[in-house]
């Protein structure tokens, strides 16, 4: 008798952790927001997008959500045209409808449309063979509270490195 365990009748395999590979991440949406919470969601693309994306061409610059009648759309992610494409290629700035679960959406929807915060894009990227993006509510900073976090994140690099020193 094997001394592995196998999974009970009925049961799944635990399947191993598909490997993520970026295309695009969005530096200012930590600097310009603050971020409270994070959800991972897919793209409904048309097949020329997913060639281009395949090719590492996005820009999340300028990007962001909108909740329109339940759903959840992202607006403003340039994929540029694939390049071996035909004139049924994509248009680069129109709107993607993200893939969320309904409970998720209608927690959006009250963030979103009752607390006034904003739907951003942190990072776009592949889990397999699927396209995924990484979207969170965030608040606008004023400038005073982007100075006080380059202040923070100065103090903590000198700390560490006056711990490096000794």
């Amino acid at each position: 008798m094997s001394s592995a365990r196998q999974p009970a009748a009925g049961a799944r395999a635990a399947r191993p952790e598909r490997p993520i590979r970026a295309i695009a991440r969005n530096p200012r949406a930590r600097h310009d927001y603050e971020i409270l919470e994070r959800w991972e969601a897919g793209l409904v693309l048309s097949g020329t997008e997913v060639k281009a994306l395949r090719e590492g061409r996005a820009s999340l610059v300028g990007a962001f959500g909108r909740v329109r009648r339940g759903e959840v759309w992202l607006e403003g992610l340039n994929i540029p045209p694939y390049d071996a494409g035909n004139r049924f290629n994509h248009d680069p700035l129109r709107s993607r409808k993200l893939l969320m679960h309904r409970r998720e959406i209608r927690r959006l929807i009250g963030a979103v449309e009752l607390k006034g915060l904003t739907l951003v894009p942190l990072e776009l990227y592949f889990r397999g063979p699927h396209a995924k993006i990484e979207i969170a509510l965030g608040r606008g900073k004023k400038q005073h509270d982007r100075r006080e976090d380059l202040k923070r994140r100065d103090a903590e690099r000198e700390m560490a490195r006056a711990v490096r020193r000794r």
